[in-house]
């Protein structure tokens, strides 16, 4: 450990970001950087303990949600339940101004709090929703700004799997952070909505002229659809908050109430079964892997003294915690135009997480204002996740179009992350009131 710096740890963590860079496996790129930590610094006996720490790492009952989740979302879209979900809002939202614009957002809620994941909502709501603004005048860019930036809300609000990582790797409650999400979340589904229509408004070309109302009867059949989803997270968010289970308890639930649904609607085929296993075993294995390289590699850090390192250098600059948070603040933003979100999180939380807690910031409200950075590394260019994800839906056209539909959502989000620095109350009044 002689000789370790500051320096050091700066040079460690760019040759990460390096190999990154380079097209190398996040999960390969934070243990190799470990590995190269430990051999240079440490000897052989921290080196021998990298089978001993992924094993720590995955052997977790927190993570063993992380496959439930994924699995309940496969469940959903293979069973029909989000093609019902879609076209039911879109008769309740369809005559709102911006017409189905709406149905992307709100669909997208609704399938993030079923869901946990943003790339698997962008994927699931733009297959869904792009044939239907086939034959409709809608701004095609403003069409792919609503799926793209809706999508973020996969990981703000509960489930969510990046909450369920940042728990397991701070020892932060799941339950607590799902409670911080929901606020935040439906804040945001207001002001991603509320931007739409007031675009909408001052240029009705760009929504093709208002869908027409349905009647009443037919909006109060299409309900039916929409309970399902809503009963599910009811099901999995209640028996977290009312203390019957725990995260993990409460997404095995979701896991046998969404193959229920399935069978009732009489889509799940043994294939599409099939197909939801093997994507939740490859979703879980990739997930799982950087979170176990990441503990490794915050092993090794632990050991070398970099957190404490950093957190007296930190505040030895005599920062105040305001100054501190719009400092992380810019340092998220920039970062997240480089790197994909999960490897953002964890690469930077072994660092990061030590000087938030010398701060006195709350652990909670940290975890909320790290998934509102990650929300906008999604649709930031050149690699955020969202925009991708769309553009392979769309197959075909200039991903500049995906980037500039996304502006109004990218300024929304900015807005109230902003917000959140200035009123911590946003996202810690409900975990107050409901586990106090």
């Amino acid at each position: 450990m002689t000789g370790f710096g500051i320096s050091e740890a700066a040079v460690g963590f760019a040759i990460m970001l390096g190999l990154l860079a380079a097209g190398v496996h996040v999960a390969v790129a934070m243990a190799l950087v470990g590995l190269l930590g430990a051999g240079l610094y440490l000897g052989w006996p921290s080196i021998n303990a990298f089978g001993i720490q992924l094993w720590g790492a995955t052997d977790s009952f927190t993570l063993l949600a992380v496959p439930l989740f994924v699995l309940m979302g496969e469940l959903l879209v293979k069973g029909g339940v989000t093609e019902r979900m879609y076209r039911a809002l879109a008769v309740w939202l369809g005559p709102l101004p911006g017409g189905l614009l709406h149905t992307n957002i709100g669909a997208s809620a609704l399938f993030a709090a079923v869901s946990g994941s943003s790339v698997a909502t962008a994927a699931t709501i733009g297959t869904v929703a792009l044939p239907a603004f086939a034959d409709r005048r809608y701004d095609q860019r403003l069409v792919l700004g609503t799926i793209a930036g809706g999508a973020t809300l996969g990981i703000l609000i509960p489930p969510s799997i990046n909450m369920i990582i940042y728990g397991a790797m701070t020892n932060t409650s799941v339950g607590r952070l799902y409670a911080a999400g929901v606020v935040p979340g439906l804040v945001l589904t207001g002001l991603f909505m509320a931007v739409t229509a007031a675009l909408c408004i001052l240029r009705p070309a760009l929504a093709g002229g208002r869908e027409a109302t349905r009647p009443l009867g037919e909006r109060l059949r299409a309900l039916a659809d929409l309970a399902p989803p809503v009963a599910l997270f009811v099901v999995v968010m209640g028996s977290i908050y009312a203390g019957w289970a725990t995260p993990t308890e409460s997404a095995a639930v979701g896991v046998i109430a969404a193959l229920c649904l399935a069978l009732a609607y009489r889509r799940l085929t043994l294939s599409a079964l099939l197909d939801c296993f093997e994507t939740t075993v490859t979703v879980t294995s990739m997930i799982l892997l950087i979170v176990a390289a990441a503990f490794y590699l915050n092993f090794v850090l632990g050991i070398l003294g970099v957190p404490q390192a950093l957190t007296s250098f930190v505040t030895s600059l005599g920062l105040g915690q305001t100054e501190f948070l719009f400092a992380l603040f810019a340092f998220y933003l920039v970062l997240g135009c480089f790197l994909e979100t999960l490897s953002m999180m964890v690469g930077t939380i072994p660092i990061v997480f030590p000087i938030v807690s010398a701060y006195g910031i709350d652990p909670v409200w940290f975890g909320i204002f790290l998934v509102m950075m990650c929300e906008l590394a999604l649709i930031t260019p050149p690699v955020g996740m969202n925009l991708y994800v769309v553009q392979g839906v769309r197959s075909g056209g200039s991903i500049k179009n995906v980037i500039v539909g996304t502006l109004p959502f990218l300024a929304m989000l900015v807005a109230l992350t902003l917000a959140l620095i200035a009123f911590p109350g946003i996202a810690l009044w409900l975990p107050n009131r409901a586990f106090n």
